[in-house]
């Protein structure tokens, strides 16, 4: 890896804004300041946010079947989601990184349908569904927002369920990764994997030594290098391109 000026801002905890200003991970403000709203409507959105945790390592923010009350979106730290089958085996159903929103897919039947645990100190913000829903009605560009944040959950649950290689599907993994990071203001090239490669194999529907494989494989071919949790994405345009397929049209 190259020296320590050129390792990637760490995502750590955003600022706190103030009275008129969200975080820098906020997953609404951009929405708010795009549509030219004034600060007073700007506080309303703002008063509505509870900072809620620490949650440590391996805590749960909520488990399936808990009553749905608040979306929550991540201002530190990574979450992880799944579920858990009848024989005990557990299923990942994705991660959220900072500015992203856990628990909306709980709308429909006003209650969790999946576990969200943390990956490792996690902070959260927290908004009451009902009275964002409110604001919402009053707001337009808030509730455009909350529609785009639906569909990119929806398309993030669909996004691996075709018959993708080993290669393809890693490669389309760390791309949206990198997109997603880069979305937020981070390093698109460089980055932490919070999660275990136990729970990416999970994720991408992979047996683990398959997993270990194709990182072995992208670095022999220089596509990408790993240190520890830490990857550096060395030749992007070949990623892309192993990942076309998976990521047509999003």
């Amino acid at each position: 890896m190259s020296d320590a000026t050129s390792r990637p801002r760490p995502v750590g905890i955003a600022d706190d804004g103030d009275a008129y200003h969200f975080c820098s991970t906020c997953a609404f403000s951009a929405a708010c300041l795009d549509s030219g709203y004034d600060k007073s409507q700007l506080r309303d959105l703002h008063v509505l946010v509870e900072h809620i945790g620490p949650f440590h390592e391996g805590e749960h923010i909520f488990r399936e079947g808990d009553p749905f009350t608040a979306i929550a979106a991540v201002r530190s730290g990574t979450v992880k989601t799944y579920v858990t089958d009848h024989e005990g085996r557990e299923h990942v159903q994705g991660f959220f990184l900072p500015g992203e929103v856990i628990g909306l897919n709980a709308i429909s039947q006003a209650r969790y349908p999946s576990n969200a645990v943390a990956l490792d100190s996690v902070i959260l913000c927290r908004f009451s569904f009902p009275n964002i829903s409110a604001l919402a009605m009053r707001m337009p560009g808030l509730q455009q927002q909350l529609f785009k944040l639906l569909s990119l959950d929806i398309g993030k649950a669909a996004l691996l369920s075709g018959n993708f290689s080993a290669d393809e599907r890693m490669a389309a993994f760390l791309i949206t990764l990198s997109r997603r990071y880069a979305a937020r203001g981070f390093s698109p090239n460089r980055f932490m994997l919070t999660m275990s490669r136990t729970d990416i194999a999970n994720y991408l529907r992979l047996a683990p030594e398959t997993i270990s494989r194709v990182f072995r494989r992208f670095q022999d071919d220089k596509l990408i290098h790993v240190e520890r949790r830490e990857i550096e994405l060395t030749d992007r345009k070949q990623l892309e391109g192993l990942a076309d397929n998976v990521l047509r049209g999003t």
